[in-house]
């Protein structure tokens, strides 16, 4: 049942995170050319990518929604393998807590902010109250850097999770390969250990152990006679 129970929560946590790795993923080619492309990135993708984010936040209610309750299924997955935890869960389900925690910071304090700004349409300077704020405040291409820098760091915390979650795996799998090994040769040794105390050939089959048998027999009763 504990078996169960650990299947059931690895894939509490797998199957959301796969899940934003695909989004983040559809995002891909909006944030290369202003990440990683070496040519220089023309001021009509600035303006394809505002429209996309635009149009992301300003979606249906119900879309949010269901992504936070995706969420909110990986946290529990977590939480259900960290209840009652053996010293694997605390060193693989601990550190995917952390990662997972980390990219639900990056989403709150970087993404949800950031579609917020892009949708009033207020960058830089239209954002200053004080003098004091004057050069803090991005831009409007620093600010979409920014954001599709943060979906580069949530992809890279969401691997982190799913190589914790196989490397888990691979251990527990290893672990119980050992233990079985273990077993099988313990029991062996019981199993010599009969067979010498009953002076049977623990080496030969059963039908040469009836055969042994039956000579004893045979033997005895010979010797009854005379």
């Amino acid at each position: 049942m504990a078996v169960a129970n650990g299947s059931f929560a690895t894939f509490l946590i797998v199957c959301p995170t796969a899940f934003f790795l695909g989004i983040i993923f559809s995002l891909f080619p909006y944030d290369y050319p202003i990440l990683w492309s070496t040519v220089p990135t023309p001021p009509s993708h600035y303006d394809y990518l505002e429209a996309h984010l635009r149009f992301l936040h300003a979606s249906p209610p119900l879309i949010p929604r269901i992504l936070h309750i995706v969420i909110f299924l990986g946290l529990a997955g977590l939480i259900m393998k960290l209840y009652k935890p053996t010293e694997s869960n605390m060193l693989f389900d601990g550190a995917s807590l952390v990662l997972y925690m980390c990219g639900v910071t990056v989403y709150i304090a970087n993404i949800v902010k950031g579609l917020r700004l892009v949708s009033a349409g207020k960058y830089g300077a239209e954002l200053v109250q004080s003098t004091e704020e004057e050069g803090q405040i991005l831009d409007r291409e620093d600010s979409l850097k920014v954001l599709a820098a943060s979906n580069t760091i949530l992809a890279l915390v969401l691997v982190g999770v799913l190589v914790l979650q196989a490397g888990q795996w691979y251990a527990d799998r290893k672990e119980a390969q050992e233990v079985q090994s273990f077993q099988d040769k313990a029991a062996a040794e019981a199993t010599d250990k009969a067979a010498e105390a009953t002076g049977v050939d623990s080496s030969s089959s059963p039908k040469e152990h009836q055969q042994e048998a039956t000579q004893r027999v045979t033997r005895s009763g010979k010797k009854k006679s005379n």
